[in-house]
């Protein structure tokens, strides 16, 4: 359990007192969306620090992955604004966005299984690359510096996890526990200012989620970026979560510390159902 400061911004959020001199990386305000007659998301409000570690949690159903498809603009929203590091970004794609400084992985494994580990991360650094199309047509000196350049890169990039050693296996051929990392490096290869993981831990054993904790916090540490996290295993969110959002029927019910969500009574209710008479 970690016991970071969490302090209130404007947004009516918090983030950790450490991010307090810097405004949010991300912010969303009155968030929402509609399809057809049905409001998947009311009025998500929320801030992340420039280094934290929060947490989006709920019941199955509660809306997570919509918020994740809003925040990165694979959704346009309904209703709402957001801001990434200060910029709106109303209107943009997806690709805007990454290029923004948003960064995600998804539920299902999404590799590109047939190409080497090394090529997967290489795609990722598509943001920082800085060679030319005819460049690459024609082989020009430009396009093997920049080549050389990835390959460093990613190769370091691998090394976060102790991946290194299998950089030119097949990305399909890795176990599964290796596929999820593999994804969370693609896309800190981005280059991002926020990472959002929707259910990282998925499908991992104890160990492996252990070991995943601790990755997480050498990445927030190592690259001073924001990590969201959606995540089933609670004993990972409490364990690693400064600031937690808790959404139900695509409204967020409580925020807060890791100590003050598993004694909301809004919470308990959400994930337990109520008591009755």
């Amino acid at each position: 359990m970690n016991n970071t400061k969490m302090v209130p911004v404007p947004s009516r959020s918090i983030i950790p007192e450490r991010d307090s001199d810097k405004a949010p990386i991300l912010e969303a305000f009155n968030l929402g969306i509609d399809f057809g007659g049905l409001t998947a998301v009311d009025n998500f409000t929320i801030a992340v620090g420039r280094t934290e570690i929060c947490g989006l949690i709920g019941p199955n159903g509660a809306g997570k992955t919509t918020v994740f498809n809003l925040l990165t603009n694979v959704y346009q929203p309904t209703r709402g604004l957001i801001m990434l590091d200060g910029k709106n970004t109303t209107g943009k794609s997806t690709y805007q966005v990454s290029r923004m400084g948003i960064a995600r992985t998804f539920q299902n494994i999404r590799l590109f299984s047939k190409m080497s580990v090394l090529d997967n991360v290489k795609v990722g650094l598509y943001n920082s690359t800085k060679c030319s199309f005819i460049s690459s047509v024609l082989r020009l000196p430009q396009y093997f510096k920049s080549e050389k350049q990835a390959n460093e890169k990613a190769l370091e990039l691998l090394s976060v996890f102790d991946m290194e050693s299998h950089a030119y296996d097949e990305a399909g051929s890795l176990p599964y526990g290796a596929q999820r990392r593999l994804e969370i490096v693609r896309a800190l290869a981005t280059n991002p200012g926020i990472m959002l993981l929707d259910e990282p831990a998925a499908g991992m054993n104890p160990s492996e989620t252990w070991e995943l904790m601790e990755n997480i916090r050498k990445i927030r540490d190592k690259f001073q970026i924001a990590i969201m996290l959606i995540e089933h295993d609670m004993n990972l969110v409490m364990g690693i979560c400064e600031g937690i959002a808790v959404l139900d029927h695509g409204k967020i019910i409580a925020k807060g510390d890791p100590e003050q969500i598993k004694s909301n009574p809004a919470v308990i209710e959400a994930y337990l159902g109520k008591k009755e008479a």
